[in-house]
């Protein structure tokens, strides 16, 4: 029942808020217009985050904060962290580590899990980054006709706001080549054609 008043809670602060800025991995995070927010600002939903994340530091933290932001926008159940896909994730992250391909980790026409990914120039990107990037995805999302913006991409964006989609991992790695790479797995996997996320 406490959970259930802190989701309650969530929705308002977050519509007391706004939270709508994009960060292109093509601009070094110390040149963004608006900072990310601060989750003090969201107190709510962090502390949501942090209850659904058991034994999670920093990283994972920001990971699900951010995620669970874009779902309240949409008033969808938050995600809740999962050690298995995490550890999918890391192990992804690792391969990537020495080239730092922005590649997913199953064929295009194969996923057995929700997967996105994340490039950054340099190795200042964070969690929120990533996160905020896919969610800035919404404004090329149409409703009306539940596709994407000519040329433009917005699977990120549907897959973190799934309605049944309940889990996620991630993961952040430094590559050799000093820039960032960043994966999320969830479950269950969104983006069914014909369907809407929310």
């Amino acid at each position: 029942m406490m959970l259930h008043h802190h989701f309650l809670l969530l929705f308002l602060i977050l519509f007391a808020t706004n939270n709508n800025t994009l960060i292109s991995s093509q601009t070094p995070p110390s040149l963004a217009t608006k900072p990310l927010p601060n989750p003090k600002n969201n107190e709510t939903i962090y502390t949501i985050s942090k209850q659904l994340c058991w034994n999670c530091l920093s990283e994972p933290i920001q990971f699900l904060f951010y995620h669970n932001l874009a779902r309240a926008a949409k008033m969808e159940l938050p995600l809740t962290w999962d050690s298995q896909l995490e550890s999918y994730a890391k192990w992804w992250a690792g391969k990537r580590k020495g080239d730092c391909k922005p590649m997913h980790s199953f064929p295009e026409d194969d996923f057995k899990l929700g997967e996105n990914i994340y490039w950054g120039s340099g190795s200042l990107w964070t969690p929120g980054d990533a996160v905020r990037a896919w969610a800035g995805e919404e404004k090329y999302y149409n409703y009306g006709r539940n596709s994407c913006v000519e040329g433009q991409l917005c699977g990120h964006y549907t897959q973190i706001v799934w309605k049944s989609t309940r889990r996620v991992g991630c993961a952040r790695v430094v590559c050799d080549s000093g820039d960032v790479f960043m994966t999320c797995n969830y479950f269950p996997v969104g983006n069914y054609i014909g369907e809407r996320p929310y």
